[in-house]
């Protein structure tokens, strides 16, 4: 029997016999979608996948390598949905985008990737980026080059000229230029399909689309919709044909209603949604992923003088500390869930204080967990292979010190992470 409890340069690959197992002694086990945890159990780990789920500290063979984690909770790798791994803002950001370069936002992208993975992070949604770095990252992390959780990647946001993902946004009018479908700026709806179709031939997962003002783009409005009714049936149309979903940023209710009712499958932010909204995504099945995270931060930062751009401040201010109150509405109208926190705005790694947030806002400590594996995995389509621990399913796993269902906080202190059975962080 090999006994694993340290981990000195970061990744380890469980070798030797291929006959043997890796044993994970769980002293509690989160399965995912049980709403219960179960104590003393042992998830037997055979290359990438998990073999078997076994009540006790089941005895190891000759061979056999034991992980202990008695005093841990042991759950399913945790997911995303809404992270900018390329980028994380700082006071510095507008001047950025005048001296960041193509390689800079790559090997800025595999650090964070790193960072998210050793957080419990084993899938994230990557909602836009520049020079198509996230989708280059997901093939070099597919390709076992660099650490990273499974990226499913946007490329490229859209947005109408003027809107929150116009690249060019507070550039002087001679360097601006008229950015068009393949910089991800639309009008109209030849515009409108070509930008999906270049997203595709780019290799997208997803479509990303700005259906309202934002706060960190420097525009004067973080509310008004900003593509038409045509536009977003002709967008969620031809992403159809190409087998993509639409996600859509939106803080306020008329591009909200517009999105919900031509088709996107979420919501992000959703800071003023309304009933009418809300009852709109329940019909349609559109989850909203909350961001409260992204609402804290950019509130918290609104208040120090000169770290946002005179126009963006009062946005930070107005919209998001008004998120984590739209989130307790959300929840108890019924409105679907799933994890996201717009990570890039926030700081990478510290995704995981999404969920205080959301236990704060009403949801229990399970189901705020199960947002962000069985949840998250089924909205992306993989509930196959992930979101739970059972037999069969990729070997995802991760864990806390004590019992995050009593101390919510304990996710924040992630300290073993292992991703289709190599592991990655053992504390």
């Amino acid at each position: 029997m090999k006994l694993i409890d340290s981990v000195a340069l970061g990744i380890v690959l469980i070798a030797g016999n291929v006959s043997a197992d890796t044993l994970i002694h769980a002293g509690r086990l989160i399965d995912g979608a049980s709403d219960s945890a179960i104590t003393e159990m042992t998830v037997r780990v055979d290359g990438s996948q998990i073999k078997a789920i076994e009540s006790g500290y089941v005895a190891a063979g000759p061979d056999d390598a034991v992980i202990d984690l008695k005093n841990h909770t042991v759950m399913p790798g945790l997911m995303d949905m809404h992270v900018h791994l390329a980028s994380q803002y700082t006071e510095d950001s507008r001047l950025n985008r005048f001296i960041t370069n193509e390689a800079d936002y790559a090997i800025d992208a595999v650090k964070y990737a790193k960072r998210t993975l050793e957080a419990g992070f084993t899938v994230v949604r990557n909602l836009g980026d520049a020079f198509n770095v996230t989708i280059a990252l997901r093939k070099a992390i597919e390709a076992g080059d660099v650490p990273g959780p499974r990226v499913f990647s946007a490329g490229k946001s859209l947005a109408t000229t003027g809107g929150h993902a116009d690249p060019t946004n507070g550039w002087a009018s001679h360097i601006a230029g008229d950015p068009g479908p393949r910089l991800g700026v639309v009008n109209g709806v030849d515009d409108v399909r070509k930008a999906v179709r270049q997203r595709y031939k780019d290799g997208a997962d997803w479509i990303k689309i700005t259906a309202t003002g934002g706060v960190l783009s420097v525009a004067k409005s973080g509310e008004n919709p900003q593509f038409t009714d045509e536009e977003l049936v002709a967008l969620i149309d031809t992403a159809a044909d190409y087998g993509l979903r639409v996600a859509a940023h939106a803080h306020g209710t008329e591009g909200m209603k517009r999105a919900v009712i031509a088709g996107v499958a979420s919501i992000e932010h959703g800071t003023f949604m309304d009933q009418e909204v809300m009852q709109l995504m329940k019909k349609n099945g559109t989850y909203y992923v909350p961001t409260i995270l992204a609402g804290a931060w950019v509130g918290e930062k609104s208040e120090i003088d000169g770290f946002f751009p005179d126009l963006v401040r009062p946005k930070a201010a107005a919209i998001g500390p008004v998120i984590k109150s739209t989130f307790a509405t959300a929840y108890k109208a019924g409105v679907p869930i799933v994890f996201g926190t717009d990570s890039g705005v926030s700081a990478h790694g510290d995704n995981a204080r999404e969920f205080a947030l959301m236990v704060e806002g009403g949801m229990p400590p399970m189901e705020a967990i199960q947002s962000a594996t069985s949840v998250a995995a089924k909205f992306l389509g993989i509930d196959d292979t992930h979101g739970t621990l059972g037999a069969n399913k990729q070997a995802d796993i991760v864990a806390v010190p004590g019992n995050p269902l009593d101390d919510i906080t304990a996710m924040e202190r992630v300290s073993f992470v292992m991703k289709a059975g190599t592991i990655y962080k053992h504390e």
